[in-house]
């Protein structure tokens, strides 16, 4: 496969899951907002710092309130991140590499796209109650999901667009808890109350996982919650899941059989994921869990570095050899 379809279709992939991300940060924080006591402060701002770009949205804007909030993380084409950008830029790179999806995902890409501009030509985060809009986003990626499963080959340029899926997926996992449990974790007072119980079920609805948290575990506890997001084995969005497909992905790319790594991204995602795997959340925990996001943040984007690296730089590696051949 040629690197600059290997590269549109890995992107293509974090972008579409970035959007419905956003789409549900959004919709699971206009709701926690609704069910706080009135005299309680909107807590608009984490959800900025969860996606990383506060800095971008401090320079625009003088303060965290609804509306401006949800404009900047949804239709804000100055921001690269916004749903309304990562939309778009899923759908250049799908584009772009056409012939490799199937008719019925182009399509339905395509839809999702000119659903996402509408809603911001009608200014949905102008409206009483915008959730709607991002229930359907959600809900038309998830869609897309579906199709892709279920009409796509399982070649390189499937493993690829996997690939990104859970990269991005691993990477706003981890933001999502760092913000809950360093901003929004609630006073010694407040510990065990319906507050604090609001909170920590709108983490876990952020990453869809609030019922199979329940499931699993029954009653809300924090250590829980961190073991649950991170470290568990089976729940498609906790990091050490995501790390485990995204390396499973690298190497039916590569080809790579049993132990050891054929290239630096291989190298690199096994020994985090290795990490993961032996971590113990009280230990986590007693180190500090702020810290070992961080270092586990700055590792994935260290792997989606070795990524670019290893598969999508290597045509300007050729185009170089052939230039000094020549």
């Amino acid at each position: 496969m040629l690197s600059r379809v290997a590269d549109s279709i890995y992107w293509l992939g974090r972008y579409l899951e970035r959007a419905e991300n956003y789409a549900r940060f959004i919709d699971v924080n206009f709701n926690l907002m609704l069910d706080l006591p009135g005299d309680l402060e909107e807590q608009w701002e984490p959800l900025v710092m969860a996606t990383g770009d506060d800095a971008l949205y401090r320079s625009k804007h003088a303060a965290f309130n609804k509306k401006e909030v949800m404009h900047f993380l949804a239709f804000d084409t100055d921001n690269p991140n916004s749903l309304i950008s990562s939309v778009t830029f899923a759908r250049e790179n799908a584009r772009i590499i056409r012939e490799n999806l199937s008719k019925e995902t182009w399509e339905k890409l395509n839809e999702t796209y000119h659903f996402v501009k509408r809603g911001a030509e009608k200014r949905e985060w102008m409206k009483e109650d915008p959730r709607g809009f991002f229930e359907s986003v959600k809900c038309q990626i998830l869609l897309l999901y579906g199709l892709a499963d279920n009409t796509v080959a399982r070649t390189e340029g499937w493993y690829f667009r996997q690939l990104g899926q859970f990269l991005e997926r691993a990477d706003k996992t981890a933001r999502i808890l760092d913000v809950k449990y360093h901003i929004l974790l609630p006073s010694t007072d407040e510990v065990g109350t319906p507050l604090d119980f609001l909170h920590w079920m709108a983490l876990l609805k952020s990453v869809t996982a609030f019922n199979t948290y329940r499931r699993l575990y029954g009653n809300i506890d924090p250590a829980r919650v961190v073991e649950f997001l991170l470290l568990n084995k089976y729940f498609p969005r906790s990091v050490f899941y995501c790390l485990k497909e995204a390396e499973s992905c690298l190497k039916k790319i590569t080809g790579s059989n049993g132990s050891g790594y054929s290239n630096s991204s291989e190298k690199a995602i096994g020994e985090l994921r290795s990490r993961l795997e032996y971590d113990d959340v009280t230990e986590i925990i007693q180190r500090g869990l702020h810290e070992y996001l961080e270092h586990l943040l700055v590792k994935t984007n260290f792997i989606s570095d070795r990524i670019n690296e290893n598969f999508f730089q290597i045509k300007d590696t050729f185009a170089n050899q052939i230039s000094t051949q020549g």
